[in-house]
């Protein structure tokens, strides 16, 4: 990951764990009750039911873009990996759906994130989690270890996305599935609105082209590719947001409005 967004992208998460730490949540760097958060991107992601299964930290501390942990298809036994874990919700979410003979590991690159994921640990009484301190682009787990992975609006933040992909698909188990959530675009995005840090650290930047996302994850070596939109952005779900952070909303609206959506995308790791 290229030094300065990397370093920005890892002052925004501890703030947003030093926010929740001091009792609330956080819409970018600014403390902020949960309910009151209008980033169309993080807001209304997990049910009354996932919500009740794990610490009200862990939700208050999610910053992703949709909820793998509702799509994705885990079994009992299972080990999943997730990439940029944060406040570790989806962690303890697949804990529980894996069950005490399955794993689930978190990585994450930020301290301020490992130590808060690892209250919502013990708070949760789970013991089939670990946290892992690490970069996506190199995970530190042995080959063909993990049976799915999982990831919630971070593979976005990585500036050598090849990287992590081919990363991803060295620790999965041959038959393994990857199966996350990210941010896609549909056509062609100004550079300067790629350029821009505020957009990094709002998972927008860094979205790829739907097309060109699935060329990544077959010269990663994935197949049975599917990218699943699941919530399409429109410049007035995010006006607030984008006011509130010094953004000429009407100057990026040609670029912004419909072009950005969060999508479950899966693949396979084949058997040969």
């Amino acid at each position: 990951m290229n030094t300065d967004i990397k370093e920005v992208v890892r002052e925004r998460y501890e703030k947003a764990a030093l926010c929740v730490k001091a009792g609330g949540g956080c819409c970018g760097s600014a403390p902020i009750a949960a309910e009151s958060c209008s980033d169309p991107v993080t807001a209304n992601l997990y049910d009354a039911t996932q919500a009740s299964q794990i610490p009200e930290e862990a939700l208050l501390a999610s910053l992703g873009c949709g909820n793998p942990t509702a799509l994705a298809r885990l079994n009992p036994g299972e080990v999943v990996l997730d990439l940029g874990s944060g406040g570790g919700i989806d962690v303890l979410l697949s804990a529980r759906r894996v069950g005490p003979t399955g794993k689930a590991y978190g990585l994450d690159m930020t301290d301020g994130m490992l130590a808060l994921a690892n209250e919502n640990k013990r708070t949760s009484g789970l013991e089939n989690v670990e946290f892992l301190k690490g970069e996506i682009e190199n995970i530190p787990l042995p080959d063909n270890s993990v049976d799915v992975i999982i990831s919630n609006c971070v593979v976005n933040l990585s500036a050598d996305k090849d990287l992590v992909l081919r990363e991803a698909f060295r620790v999965l188990k041959p038959g393994g599935r990857f199966a996350i959530s990210d941010v896609i675009t549909r056509g062609e995005i100004l550079p300067e609105i790629r350029k821009s840090v505020l957009f990094w650290v709002g998972c927008i930047a860094g979205a790829m082209e739907e097309n060109e996302y699935r060329n990544k994850l077959a010269a990663a070596g994935f197949d049975q590719i599917d990218l699943e939109p699941t919530r399409i952005y429109h410049l007035d779900d995010a006006r607030e947001l984008l006011n509130r952070e010094g953004v000429d909303v009407d100057a990026v609206a040609p670029e912004v409005d419909g072009k950005f959506m969060s999508a479950f995308i899966r693949a396979v790791k084949p058997l040969k």
